[in-house]
């Protein structure tokens, strides 16, 4: 069977595009002759996602984002292609955008649940997840830290209108009067220390003898601090507080009513014939003075005795 010069051009030129195509889509990352995994997530935001960018597992390239759609909801639907298809990749796995670098573009991540046993096929949709980079981190900090630079801006040009307001010719006049006041000022201190310094050179030798003296003095305390040491101020301390307990322990037994005195001060009737005893010495040197006669009888000439009369009532009241 001959072919035509027209049929051997024609298949010529469905060759090399077939080959275009497929050597096109090889150089973007997909093969036409394997069947690759499709997987989908939805986004709110895809942070700069771009067709073609890689996914990966632990940093391994393992399929790429084959489109980008907007659903009717206004979610972003993305189908990722994943070219290893052995790959244990369970239907709670997330997949994560993130910024590998300043220069690489966002990416997705695929993070695998192990523990799910229910692998995900061609069609299921994954967990989405958006990890903050460094720039969009950055800018987050960077954002308060202008308003606070752009406030203290305001606040320092406000200080300083202020300030011309005040400073006006006579305020600098004013300024320019008290600088001059405090140079001289500075220079009579100056002054006064030199001044100072000399004094202190001439009379050096009365300081040399005044700290001299206060060194012996110092010394003479010393010495008297150690003479009281010397004087068993500890033994004259620990006698006096013997003696005080020995008293303490005598007031405490007078005041339990142990001893003569105890009893005398807390036992009422030793009190009580304490005072019919002072009665009765009292009746006693009455009755002496009264009659003393019944006590002292002398008569040189025999008189008789009166006799004795029991006074009318006593005069100590009872």
């Amino acid at each position: 069977m001959k072919f035509t010069r027209e049929i051997k051009t024609a298949i010529l030129v469905i060759a090399s595009i077939i080959l275009f195509i497929w050597g096109y889509s090889f150089l973007k990352g997909s093969n036409l002759l394997n069947d690759h995994k499709k997987l989908y997530v939805e986004y709110e935001n895809v942070e700069g996602l771009a067709t073609g960018a890689p996914v990966t597992v632990s940093g391994k390239i393992i399929g790429k984002v084959t489109s980008i759609n907007l659903t009717n909801s206004g979610k972003l639907l993305i189908e990722l292609q994943i070219n290893e298809e052995d790959f244990p990749i369970s239907k709670s796995s997330v997949a994560q955008i993130y910024e590998p670098g300043f220069i690489g573009g966002k990416q997705i991540a695929i993070i695998p649940n192990y523990k799910d046993q229910n692998m995900a096929v061609s069609g299921d949709k994954l967990m989405p997840n958006v990890k903050i980079g460094l720039i969009s981190s950055f800018g987050d900090k960077l954002e308060p830290l202008q308003e606070r630079i752009e406030k203290l801006l305001a606040n320092a040009d406000v200080m300083i209108t202020n300030i011309n307001s005040v400073l006006d010719a006579q305020t600098q006049a004013n300024l320019k009067a008290s600088i001059k006041e405090l140079n001289t000022t500075l220079a009579n201190f100056s002054h006064v220390s030199s001044n100072i310094d000399d004094m202190l050179v001439e009379n050096k030798a009365k300081i040399n003898s005044a700290v001299t003296n206060l060194d012996k003095t110092s010394q003479s305390f010393a010495n008297i601090s150690s003479d009281l040491e010397k004087a068993k101020l500890n033994e004259m301390v620990t006698k006096l507080q013997t003696t005080l307990d020995n008293v303490n322990k005598i007031m405490t037994s007078i005041e339990s009513g142990n001893g003569t005195v105890g009893k005398l001060m807390k036992d009422d009737k030793m009190y009580t014939n304490f005072t019919k005893a002072s009665k009765e010495l009292e009746l006693l040197l009455q009755d002496l003075r009264l009659n003393p006669t019944r006590y002292v009888n002398v008569s040189l000439f025999g008189k008789k005795n009166k006799p004795y009369n029991e006074p009318v009532s006593d005069t100590i009241k009872k």
